[in-house]
């Protein structure tokens, strides 16, 4: 099969960024496309070495000065967290040669918080995220969709016959399709998951042997198991704990080096007022669904007509939308989850930069209602009080209808339109 390209919204960030920073670190999980973006990055004077490659990792370790040492071309290090040694020997070079453009890292685990890191590159190094591919990446769309919709502005795509009507089954299409380039390749659903399944298993024989030491290879998988089946629930270690048979510190301490794999992620609760009542719990999220769903076996029949499993894997894929949007687009944001003692909740508020806000509610049904809002309007009412405060309901109907002021149901595939 010919490999497809597809224009990575974070590619216009790193090269500024490289105009500016001594050094880049380009993070995210294995096979979503790092190497990829870096090498279209390099020219024919970069360095390019992968710490993949047994001799050339026992170079770094052996030799991390002598191993770093170029002229004032780029070089570009593949997975540099299998070898931490390196970053105080590049710390070394960029500050004897301030000039921009020296490094550009990769790693598919968050080195900085590595337990054997002692040199954080403080001032030094930009870090940009990539994630498995957004469906706007797949698309090739522009990333503005919550630019637009923090002043009201909504567009869908247009119906097509090649994908047929862009309802419920569409969109859980998507979802167990997942964002992995090579997963993307596949027309099976079983020789997907396969790829999912020999994926997870070699991050768990190979990388998290960089992170932690794994007593108990099978506790880890079943963890990973439990962890997929709670993505969009609400943290609760002891809960979590319940059908496995390790201690809470571990279980903690696994969860944390999943998420510096970069396969969960949690969404903090809004907490920005005096309202008593306001849950403290984390929300976490699996980062691709279609890993989610190989993990679980899920099959299309049972998730399409089990509301439970539809609305938790709909709400997923939505978060893993989101959060590439809001890497990609210029203006910063910050991502919450609300729900407080009397059980209102949302399932996503966005802050920009001006303190305004954007509750998002997503509904794996095709039917929109007034009722639909009514912890949006709550929370409008009683906590954005003087903020502006706009509300989105997610759906996978067709159109985009008002429900009042700054209030509107919209489809899913705006996203990406």
């Amino acid at each position: 099969m010919a490999r497809i390209y597809y224009n990575r919204w974070q590619l216009n960030r790193i090269r500024k960024a490289l105009a500016t920073r001594r050094v880049l670190l380009l993070v995210g999980p294995r096979q979503c496309g790092k190497t990829t973006l870096a090498k279209e990055l390099a020219n024919s004077d970069t360095i390019y070495h992968t710490l993949d490659d047994a001799t050339l990792l026992d170079a770094a370790k052996n030799d991390p000065q002598g191993f770093v040492h170029h002229n004032e071309q780029l070089m570009i290090i593949d997975e540099v967290q299998r070898a931490p040694e390196l970053l105080l020997a590049i710390k070394q070079d960029v500050d004897e040669n301030q000039e921009a453009g020296r490094f550009l890292l990769t790693g598919s685990a968050n080195i900085q918080s590595l337990p054997s890191v002692k040199e954080s590159l403080a001032g030094r190094v930009r870090k940009v995220r990539l994630r498995p591919l957004a469906q706007g990446e797949i698309y090739g769309s522009v990333p503005t969709f919550i630019n637009n919709a923090f002043q009201g502005i909504f567009k869908t795509l247009a119906p097509n016959k090649e994908e047929g009507p862009f309802n419920k089954d569409y969109y859980l299409r998507k979802a167990f399709i997942g964002g992995y380039p090579e997963a993307l390749r596949f027309q099976s659903h079983n020789d997907r998951r396969e790829w999912h399944e020999d994926y997870l298993e070699a991050l768990i024989d190979r990388d998290l042997k960089d992170i932690i030491q794994i007593k108990r290879k099978d506790s880890m998988f079943k963890l990973v198991e439990v962890v997929a089946a709670w993505s969009s629930k609400f943290m609760d270690i002891s809960s979590i704990g319940k059908s496995l048979s390790i201690v809470r510190m571990t279980i903690e301490t696994y969860i944390n080096a999943l998420e510096m794999l970069y396969l969960v992620e949690r969404v903090r609760p809004w907490h920005k007022t005096d309202y008593d009542r306001v849950g403290k719990h984390d929300k976490l999220f699996m980062t691709d669904t279609g890993l989610m769903v190989s993990i679980l076996k899920w099959r299309f029949e049972k998730v399409r007509f089990d509301g439970d499993l539809n609305g938790k894997l709909m709400e997923t894929f939505v978060f893993t939308q989101l959060v590439a949007l809001l890497e990609a687009e210029d203006n910063s944001y910050e991502i919450y989850h609300y729900r407080d003692r009397e059980k209102r909740e949302i399932d996503f508020i966005l802050e920009n930069e001006d303190g305004d806000l954007l509750g998002i509610e997503i509904k794996s049904g095709s039917v929109v209602n007034k009722r639909s809002f009514k912890h949006l309007n709550w929370f409008k009412d009683n906590l954005a009080k003087e903020r502006k405060f706009k509300a989105v309901v997610l759906y996978t109907g067709d159109n985009i209808v008002s429900f009042g002021e700054d209030k509107w149901a919209v489809p899913i595939n705006a996203l990406w339109a």
